[in-house]
């Protein structure tokens, strides 16, 4: 079935209306019928199986037919990305939010080319949180990433914030892999980390005196593997592994 996307407080009551671009996509380019099953995600956890009722001009009224609500991720993964080249970050953010990222900072570092004022880091944070938009629909993701504005690494680290398992992909030699923290953490605490953050620097990698602020914020490093990956190629696989050792190990107690 077709998913389309309203906020919470678009989502009240029997019926409900898509109007603006999601309507747009239902009637020009899905093509949507009256009778039509449909998927309505909220993006904060509930999603609604309606029915097409109606269509107008510009707009598409749907009648709820059942809501389910879904449990949170059991473990907030928040992704430190250094901003890369060109348009980069939009193909990140899409398989960052497959991959059940649940928060994307994006970071300007020093080797990031991107320059922006107060007025444009909020125009591309909210291009960003469209594009978190339309990989739930895509992916069928019940809860909406946050995708925050761009701040730069060393504002970043003030605001020091606290996770359960921090981690910095590495090119340094001998840079353990991510199943080896994990192993830690499980055998310290019995369970999964219920936050994780992650962070992937840009072309040409975090530079020395950044490495260090950010293991001295708390951050373990974890290994990339032998070869030098692309930007995105190293997001996927960071967040591949650690979803990967999330699922595996379930969010029990180790037996």
């Amino acid at each position: 079935m077709h998913r389309f996307y309203l906020a919470p407080e678009q989502t009240r009551g029997d019926l409900i209306t898509l109007a603006g671009s999601e309507a747009h996509h239902a009637m020009r380019v899905l093509r949507v019928r009256t009778g039509e099953r449909v998927v309505v995600l909220d993006g904060a956890g509930q999603t609604l199986g309606c029915e097409v009722a109606d269509m107008a001009s510009k707009s598409v009224l749907l009648k709820v037919l059942e809501r389910k609500i879904n449990s949170p991720p059991l473990c907030a993964i928040t992704l430190l990305q250094a901003v890369p080249k060109g348009k980069i970050i939009e193909s990140i953010i899409q398989k960052a939010v497959e991959l059940g990222a649940v928060r994307i900072v994006p970071i300007l570092a020093e080797r990031v080319v991107m320059q922006l004022d107060s007025d444009s880091a909020e125009t591309k944070a909210g291009k960003w949180q469209h594009g978190a938009i339309e990989a739930i629909k895509q992916c069928g993701g019940a809860w909406l990433p946050k995708v925050e504005v761009p701040v730069s690494l060393e504002s970043y680290l003030a605001r020091e914030e606290k996770f359960e398992l921090p981690l910095v992909g590495c090119l340094e030699a001998g840079s353990p892999h991510p199943r080896s923290w994990f192993d830690r953490f499980f055998n310290e605490h019995g369970r999964a980390p219920a936050s994780i953050a992650v962070w992937v620097g840009p072309e040409g990698d975090f530079t020395a005196d950044e490495y260090s602020a950010i293991k001295e914020s708390g951050a373990l490093p974890i290994t990339l593997g032998p070869l030098v990956l692309r930007v995105e190629t190293a997001t996927i696989y960071c967040l591949s592994v650690l979803t990967y050792e999330l699922q595996a190990r379930g969010p029990g107690p180790v037996e």
